[in-house]
């Protein structure tokens, strides 16, 4: 590792190739996700470690990996990156039965399931995506960002401005005290603002489930009022790199899955049953089918978004 103007840099090799794209991908909220970026070949994320913000820029050419970071957390956040790239994924006792499981892995054989290590990081946007579209969740989640986040660190001709255009999200305490009306304003009813700010009281008891198993993970967040399954399985995936945690109540993955491996759309009941034989690694199923797009038809129009006080009102778009 080097120290420069630029940051610090970190090199590493890996015995495989990285699929970038697939680990930067599920925490980017949208094409205009504020703490995520991707420039071609190069990806962008902001966090917020225990040493401060950073910034954190990664890209690869064969099994080589090149990251720079920027920021008080960034040494810690390159210690991190090859936890955030896999390196602990445990791929032992998966067996793609199903012939189209296993044209996906023969596809992707390098896919790893990543972690950040960062609960509340994960936890924050899960809230907000709860029971609305994804358009819906993505644009509450933009306009908050860049209302209570700060300018990320890195490189800027501009003293104070945001490198890249980013911003880092709101620490725990800071959503915890966003006012209910600024919620509305960004389409967020109560229901989901409650849970996002119970859930930031207790962010640091959040941070302590990575000490455990990934069922006592579960166990715990969804001893939280707000938290179900849903959630949980998409805190877990993202934080705890859990590769069994699937979407399960999600609106479309239990269907894309029973479409995918009997033809027929069908519910999450079914699709818990087929992905049975995977126990330990159902959400790696889920990823790799994703990967191939083996997604249902969409033949109906798509849900129509709810309205809500419009973010416009103090001139954001």
């Amino acid at each position: 590792m080097s120290t420069e103007v630029g940051g610090l840099t970190r090199r590493l090799v890996l015995d495989r190739t990285p699929m970038l794209g697939a680990f930067f991908a599920p925490h980017r909220r949208g094409s205009g996700d504020p703490t995520h970026r991707s420039l071609g070949g190069i990806h962008l994320r902001t966090t917020r470690t225990s040493t401060g913000t950073a910034l954190l820029k990664v890209v690869a050419q064969g099994t080589e990996v090149s990251a720079r970071a920027w920021g008080d957390g960034a040494e810690q956040v390159l210690d991190q990156l090859p936890r955030f790239l896999g390196e602990d994924d445990d791929v032992s006792g998966f067996e793609p039965r199903h012939p189209v499981v296993a044209e996906a892995h023969r596809h992707h054989a390098h896919f790893r399931v990543g972690r950040t290590d960062a609960v509340f990081e994960a936890m924050a946007p899960a809230c907000l995506e709860q029971v609305v579209t994804g358009k819906e969740a993505f644009r509450a989640w933009r306009l908050l960002v860049r209302e209570f986040g700060e300018p990320a660190p890195g490189p800027t001709q501009e003293p104070g401005s945001a490198a890249y255009g980013m911003f880092v999200a709101p620490t725990p305490e800071v959503w915890a005290r966003v006012p209910s009306w600024r919620f509305l304003a960004a389409g967020v009813e109560e229901r989901r603002s409650r849970t996002l700010v119970r859930t930031a009281q207790r962010a640091a008891a959040l941070e302590r489930t990575l000490r455990g198993t990934n069922e006592a993970a579960d166990v715990a967040l969804r001893s939280l009022p707000g938290v179900g399954p849903w959630t949980s399985a998409e805190v877990r995936q993202r934080a705890h790199g859990d590769a069994d945690a699937w979407s399960v109540g999600d609106y479309h993955v239990g269907k894309n899955i029973t479409w995918a491996l009997t033809g027929e759309v069908l519910d999450d009941d079914a699709a818990t049953e087929l992905l049975e034989p995977y126990r330990g690694h159902r959400f790696r199923v889920q990823q790799l089918l994703g990967l191939v797009g083996a997604r249902r038809p969409r033949h109906a129009p798509r849900m129509t978004l709810p309205t809500h006080t419009p973010y416009a009102t103090r001139g954001r778009s």
